[in-house]
């Protein structure tokens, strides 16, 4: 079986400053690839194409990328200024109805381990446990691993569990309207926690050394982790 990835890719790393005044974060380069050379290295053979929503220096990436990249055919949507749930939406038609695929935010670092844990599920969430993550959206889970709820920010933590940029998912996704952020735009991650609440989202725990791409520093580490380990 085959399948789809959508890959949110059009804000503009505002955190990545200024390394990203000029190349878009996707293409941040480490280990001596881009950023999207090592997450699309750890994709399984079964994700055949890959919905790339650009906006922030798009050409960039419709250049590097092209019509196929890594093996897969990749086709481009424009995103919108809205938020990264809005940019999600103008993919709908390319689903049918019920098809199940996967999204992940275009800076994600993540295992190929973890993305084919997640694909076993039917409908998955990647969540890392971290010691304090009242910073983050933590996902509130029952006995089975089933995620209720992500809450963001929350004061009192639920869960040790913080809900990543990797999920699974169907086309029912887009029947849930996203709220609007204090910050002024719609957030996917809105949508898939409604998207929870009617279907059985496994809490998939990820690596517990998480790589993470978030401020310039982060850069320097992570290019003397992947040129040791040389891929993911």
């Amino acid at each position: 079986m085959t399948m789809k990835i959508v890959i949110l890719a059009a804000g503009e790393g505002v955190r990545m400053r200024p390394l990203t005044l000029s190349v878009p974060k996707p293409l941040l380069r480490f280990g001596g690839q881009a950023s999207l050379d090592h997450f699309f290295e750890a994709l399984p053979d079964e994700i055949t194409e890959a919905i790339i929503v650009v906006g922030y220096l798009a050409e960039q990436i419709k250049t590097y990328c092209g019509n196929n990249f890594h093996g897969r055919t990749i086709n481009y949507i424009d995103g919108s200024s809205k938020g990264n749930a809005a940019s999600f939406i103008n993919t709908k038609h390319l689903f049918a109805s019920q098809e199940r695929f996967a999204v992940s935010y275009g800076d994600e670092l993540i295992t190929k381990q973890e993305i084919e844990n997640c694909l076993k599920s039917k409908y998955s969430w990647l969540c890392y446990e971290l010691n304090n993550p009242k910073n983050a959206g933590v996902a509130l889970v029952n006995s089975a691993g089933r995620i209720l709820e992500v809450i963001e920010k929350p004061a009192i933590p639920p869960s040790n569990l913080a809900a990543n940029g990797f999920m699974v998912a169907n086309s029912d996704i887009f029947s849930y309207k996203p709220d609007l952020h204090v910050s002024g735009e719609y957030y996917f991650s809105s949508m898939m926690n409604k998207f929870c609440l009617d279907h059985r989202v496994q809490a998939i725990v990820g690596h517990e050394d998480h790589w993470q791409l978030t401020i310039p520093a982060d850069l320097d580490r992570l290019d003397k982790l992947f040129t040791n380990k040389n891929k993911l």
